[in-house]
């Protein structure tokens, strides 16, 4: 069944996959979408497709272009609003203890911790916002969120095109197990990144 997904998937027009792939990485870079667009996911099944260089190359050109706009979206949003963000429910839904820790990470390590947040789960949605709110530059901002896109694209794309090829030799199983780990390290995410928000609400109840 994996296999005759897989082929469909590969009499999908390209433009189309693409367009597609970089639209979801989009809406999951962006905050208050991210929540609900599974653009991680997305990206690694449409990876499977990018068997030739030209194909790699385009997937990994829109996919990093994408990041870059909904992590300047973010970035702007926390400009705009600065500290007042982390009070909206918007933060609380992420969760505050997460944005705190974003912004205090950001105002020590600045563009260091933009670039190194793309890649840590939880805080990958929350960083551009916090770099706005807490004072860093568009200038020092926009090179560590290209490089970090670039890094991380090209990590996730490759690591799909290497699970499509498992999926068709003795190693399925194998990336069906890093598959289910994705998923499962993705709930727990969700549900950590909730919790604050639960007992937040609940002190200030009492």
């Amino acid at each position: 069944m994996a296999t005759d997904f897989l082929d469909w998937l590969h009499t999908v027009p390209q433009p189309t996959l693409v367009g597609a792939t970089g639209a979801m990485v989009l809406l999951e870079t962006t905050l208050g979408i991210g929540v609900f667009a599974p653009g991680e996911a997305g990206l690694l099944i449409a990876s499977t497709t990018a068997t030739t260089l030209p194909r790699f190359l385009v997937l990994w050109l829109v996919v990093t272009v994408c990041v870059m706009i909904g992590d300047s979206i973010g970035y702007t949003i926390g400009r705009r609003f600065g500290p007042r963000l982390g009070e909206t429910r918007l933060i609380q839904r992420y969760g505050r203890r997460a944005w705190d820790r974003a912004t205090d990470v950001l105002r020590r390590r600045g563009a260091w911790a933009v670039f190194f947040g793309r890649f840590i789960p939880g805080l990958r949605s929350l960083t551009p916002p916090a770099a706005g709110t807490a004072g860093l530059s568009f200038g020092k901002f926009l090179p560590a969120t290209a490089l970090g896109a670039a890094c991380w694209s090209g990590l996730h794309i490759g690591l799909g095109v290497l699970l499509g090829q498992a999926s068709r030799s003795y190693f399925f199983v194998l990336g069906g197990a890093v598959v289910v780990a994705l998923a499962v390290t993705a709930l727990v995410r969700r549900r950590k990144r909730s919790a604050p928000a639960g007992e937040d609400e609940s002190v200030a109840a009492a």
